[in-house]
């Protein structure tokens, strides 16, 4: 993570816990001539992250990078769901969402491949278990080599 991201990430994840929410993600982008601060948020329960959930974050954590002030520049904040797709960041996101459909790239190939999708099957100690999608097969990903996962959806 950039010391950006790390900073926000500090500053917004008590606000959000405060609120009986999960942080999922922060991400600065820069897009077009404008810089972009986007707070993924989610529940904890079944169920959808709500419009006031994400204006009473939004208020709070305003607030306070308007007070702590650790972005230079002007840039616009937003707060919302991480969607559908939504990003598995945490080795305990893979228990939450265990028998759900996910996409995982390693930063090294495993048995030749590098990109898997898959019914998350559960995790041992700091790996991952994914039943590959069509098959009976299960891999273990080391937690570790894990680049980028999220939850996949099926058409």
């Amino acid at each position: 993570m950039s010391r950006t991201v790390d900073i926000v990430w500090e500053l917004a994840e008590p606000i959000v816990e405060e609120e009986g929410l999960e942080l999922v993600d922060v991400e600065y982008v820069k897009e077009g001539p404008d810089y972009y601060l986007r707070v993924f948020i989610d529940r904890l329960d079944d169920n959808s992250v709500s419009l006031e959930d994400c204006e009473i974050v939004s208020n709070r954590l305003s607030e306070k990078l308007d007070e702590v002030d650790p972005i230079e520049g002007s840039y616009i904040l937003e707060v919302s769901s991480p969607g559908v797709e939504r990003p598995l960041k945490k080795i305990e996101d893979f228990d939450r969402f265990q028998g759900s459909l996910a996409y995982v790239k390693t930063y090294a190939p495993i048995d030749g491949m590098k990109e898997f999708t898959g019914i998350i099957a559960g995790r041992g100690e700091e790996k991952v278990q994914l039943q590959l999608k069509g098959s009976d097969e299960i891999i273990e990903i080391p937690y570790s080599s894990i680049a980028t996962a999220r939850l996949a959806v099926e058409f």
